[in-house]
């Protein structure tokens, strides 16, 4: 968990923080001081004072946007910029989100009987989301499951017993507790009856679950393997047909692949708890973990045979499933956040490229089979003419696509070059140069995005500004101008999710 992601409860606690629900519409005496608590906490975490943060709080519950509060309520909130907002606005949230998720937990708790002031503690220290959930985890209502049913037949003692005590002999303790009319028609059944009992207690274990979970988080690989039978079908997912690789460590833009495949039936994902062992080990490290975090030193005492299938089953089939959800979950959140950060930065340098400005422009949109689109624009971004050519395989019209682009360069005084950065682009790119220096042309040539032309050029409003083009050559057009001005260019394709 980020920094930014995590609250300080002591600091919550220590501002006089009282468990009391961020909206609740009782006991408001204590809800002013639980909301002066998280003012002073966002206030310290930001480095400002408790009065601009509580201003803006103001002004945010009033409903007001955080760009009108940057921008017209500074005198308000003490000059705060609109970064130091947005933090401040996914804080309060957070923090808000946490304590209604936390009074949530201590109710259900509360309701059942069995919450102790040990766990109402740890419960309000509890600093993120996680680990609250963790410390829920064994009261969260559920179906009955064969540890519950196994603690109604009254075989709680013996486990109890075999998991304290080793030197039992299993057999013989759990003969006493043979009780047909309880379902329990042998030992063996009340052994795993018991073997239940513990293996629910180690799955909900909140402190067990972090241990492991920050071992994981240090070591776990991503495993990816083709589905038998897919491989041809999956042909495009071939570089993760036998991929293994650190999950701290996969970009987003592999992850995204990956759990893509996956989705569409190609690959199998898992997680691999111990890359440094051999793929058939019997054994796992956090079977380890599990041992030492209970203090268990398996030897060759009766019960130990016993304790060590118990921590096995425990780690296989109940700890690890939940292990390799969560972290792939947290794999998923994090590669799409990564892959949304990088498509606006990248959108954000392409709507803010320097535009060449009011300049005769010849636009290019590569193309092998179909051909290359031709438009010429002019200054104000008109279209003088358009063209196909075709310089490339199949048809290989060279000199005749070499002619009419010199021709029309000339006739036009074209003074630059737009040249799509798509399918054909650097063969393209080589033409133009070409054309240059043969005809000794005054004009310069630059190769520009041309992401979003094809449906710019299929769009209503395409349609109502060229009414008798041809679609393909509206895409050309719009890579012209986009070189002219990029920003007036690119705010006319259609975002929409049907696109």
């Amino acid at each position: 968990m980020t920094k930014e992601l995590q609250i300080t409860a002591d600091a919550l606690i220590s501002y006089g923080y009282l468990g009391v629900p961020a909206h609740s519409p009782h006991n408001k005496k204590e809800n002013t001081r639980m909301s002066q608590a998280i003012c002073q906490l966002i206030a310290k975490e930001l480095n400002v004072s408790h009065k601009q943060v509580e201003a803006a709080v103001t002004l945010i519950d009033d409903g007001n946007t955080v760009p009108f509060i940057a921008r017209y309520r500074k005198e308000v909130t003490g000059g705060l910029d609109d970064t130091q907002l947005r933090t401040l606005d996914s804080r309060l949230s957070y923090l808000r989100e946490l304590d209604d998720r936390r009074q949530t937990i201590l109710k259900s708790i509360d309701d059942q009987g069995k919450l102790t002031a040990e766990l109402r503690s740890e419960i309000e220290n509890a600093d993120n989301k996680t680990r609250l959930e963790d410390l829920y985890l064994p009261y969260k209502p559920k179906r009955r499951t064969k540890g519950q049913i196994a603690i109604e037949a009254g075989l709680e003692p013996l486990a109890d017993l075999l998991w304290t005590d080793p030197n039992n002999e299993p057999e013989s303790a759990a003969s006493s507790y043979i009780d047909s009319e309880k379902g329990i028609a042998d030992s063996k059944a009340a052994l795993d009856g018991a073997r239940a009992i513990i293996m629910e207690r180690i799955a909900e274990d909140a402190d067990l679950l972090e241990k492991v979970r920050q071992y994981l988080n240090r070591h776990a690989e991503l495993r990816s393997r083709v589905v038998t039978g897919k491989e041809q079908e999956g042909e495009k997912f071939k570089d993760y047909f036998e991929h293994d690789e650190a999950m701290s460590k996969v970009p987003s833009h592999r992850a995204l692949a990956m759990l893509r495949g996956r989705n569409e039936g190609f690959l199998q994902l898992s997680v691999n708890a111990d890359p440094a062992n051999d793929e058939n080990a019997r054994e796992s490290y956090c079977e380890t973990l599990i041992a030492e975090h209970y203090g268990i030193h398996l030897s060759q005492a009766p019960a130990d045979a016993w304790r060590k299938q118990v921590i096995s089953w425990a780690w296989r089939i109940k700890v690890s499933m939940h292990m390799e959800t969560e972290l792939m979950g947290a794999l998923k959140e994090r590669s799409e956040v990564d892959a949304i950060t990088v498509f606006a930065t990248n959108l954000k340098d392409l709507l803010m490229a320097a535009p060449a400005g009011p300049k005769a422009t010849l636009g290019l949109d590569p193309g092998l089979r179909t051909g290359c689109k031709v438009a010429v624009v002019d200054a104000t971004g008109k279209v003088l003419a358009t063209d196909t050519i075709y310089p490339h395989a199949p048809q290989k019209q060279y000199d005749k696509a070499a002619h009419v682009v010199d021709k029309l360069v000339r006739q036009f005084n074209v003074d630059l070059i737009a040249i799509g950065n798509g399918t054909a682009s650097r063969e393209t790119d080589s033409f133009a140069a070409d054309v240059i220096k043969r005809g000794n042309l005054k004009v310069q040539k630059i190769i520009v995005s041309e992401a979003g032309a094809s449906v710019y050029s299929a769009s209503e409003l395409a349609a109502k500004e060229f009414p008798n083009m041809d679609v393909s050559l509206r895409g050309a057009v719009s890579i012209a101008r986009r070189l002219q001005d990029p920003l007036a260019e690119l705010v006319k394709i259609d975002l929409s999710p049907s696109v």
